[in-house]
């Protein structure tokens, strides 16, 4: 695994990858930064930076983060949810196929290892509330109101 540090408007992100893909993109308060991207983290890289220019609405490269079975199954459905859009984590639930495992779900959008990419931070309270988000509340809104500066639409 190899790793890449690159500045962004929320903080220092950091990619870990190889040529299998994408294994962990998290939100840094530190001030590294890599002088140079390796081959392997550099379209990864790119497309983040076009994201936060606003010139990017979906992520391309290849992703291979490690979880559950059931952490895949919550993260493949939140790679469904629209640019611009948001879902409740009851809604979430139900996609998922069971609307009693709303904590587990919960528990599994914590553990994303792929920020941004894997849009985790997406999925709101049922009352339109912003909860629980590992990057800091503040950063979930500003992911929010930058995929759609007008106003947030529910997906459901």
């Amino acid at each position: 695994m190899i790793d890449a540090f690159i500045k962004t408007p929320l903080g220092i992100v950091k990619l870990t990858g190889d040529e299998k893909g994408i294994r962990e993109i998290i939100i840094l308060d530190d001030n590294l930064e890599s002088d140079t991207i390796p081959k392997e983290l550099k379209v990864a890289v790119e497309q983040i930076h076009e994201y936060f220019e606003g010139k990017r609405t979906a992520f391309t490269f290849k992703i291979n983060p490690l979880g559950t079975e059931f952490q895949q199954k919550v993260w493949k459905v939140l790679l469904t949810i629209p640019y611009g859009k948001t879902i409740s984590y009851l809604a979430l639930s139900k996609k998922i196929g069971d609307v009693k495992a709303i904590r587990a779900v919960a528990s599994a959008n914590g553990k994303n290892p792929l920020w941004i990419v894997v849009p985790c931070h997406r999925v709101i309270g049922s009352d339109g509330s912003l909860t629980g988000y590992a990057g800091g509340l503040w950063r979930k809104k500003w992911l929010l109101e930058h995929e759609n500066p007008v106003k947030q639409e529910s997906l459901f």
